[in-house]
């Protein structure tokens, strides 16, 4: 569990809270039925139309790497580094077989493959290219739907305000009736940016980076294969470990 993820979500809320409080007014203003059924259903709306439905369950899919993020795994990537470059210097590239076989990654599968079957190493180099390529798209296709949701959300918001007061202006010789309407148009503005600012925009930023760091390793792994099959020095490979270890 990222603790920092659940603790930044509650202290987004208890700051809202406190500050509606600290103002005299009562929390119970903050539940608009009408001004969340617009911000929210609007904003999804204009986040389907412009995204496929693959991208987009995809992404909402992605929502629990904010805060159950995956394990690091440079460490353990290091490792299997080592051992792919020492088993090839030692007892060939077929050596390399059994760590393709045990390999629970389909990238490393399809690297250590590729060498293994004798695959020409600039070509080798395109292929993973490519398909580090794929998996970079397919994965901010999906991370996109949240930043567009932050850049949609807000201006839903001032539509919802709009609404308010046109049921304002509908209801003026109605003072019991204006309330409602004053409500939602205010409220519907605090849900378009507070849904931005404080969650939409902040999961997409943390989902950037967790792709970013997988596509950074998949680079990393695919610079080494290309080292191995093409029988480059030890040192290239462990400045490439060294690179992969930085940051820890």
């Amino acid at each position: 569990m990222d603790w920092a993820s659940v603790a930044g979500v509650l202290l987004a809320l208890a700051g809202i809270i406190i500050g509606q409080s600290l103002e005299g007014g009562k929390l119970s203003s903050l539940f608009q039925p009408a001004a969340f059924a617009i911000v929210v259903v609007g904003t999804v709306g204009a986040v389907l139309l412009q995204s496929r439905f693959a991208s987009f369950k995809r992404g909402l899919r992605m929502l629990k790497l904010v805060f159950a993020p995956p394990p690091d795994t440079r460490l353990a990537l290091a490792r299997e580094i080592n051992a792919w470059s020492l088993s090839a210097r030692r007892d060939g590239l077929l050596s390399l077989e059994r760590y393709m076989l045990s390999s629970k990654d389909p990238f490393i599968t399809k690297g250590l493959r590729l060498i293994v079957d004798g695959i020409n190493p600039d070509k080798l180099r395109q292929i993973l290219d490519a398909e580090i390529t794929v998996y970079e798209t397919e994965e901010r296709l999906a991370v996109r739907i949240w930043e567009s949701a932050a850049g949609y959300s807000p201006t839903i918001g001032i539509l919802g305000a709009v609404l308010g007061l046109i049921h304002v202006m509908e209801n003026l010789t109605d003072p019991n009736k204006l309330g409602a309407g004053i409500a939602v148009a205010f409220v519907s503005t605090v849900y378009g940016v507070g849904l931005a600012n404080l969650l939409f925009y902040p999961i997409a930023n943390k989902l950037k980076a967790v792709v970013t760091q997988a596509v950074f390793q998949q680079e990393i792994a695919a610079a080494v294969f290309y080292d191995i099959a093409t029988g480059d020095h030890t040192r290239v490979i462990d400045e490439r470990v060294a690179t992969l270890m930085q940051g820890r």
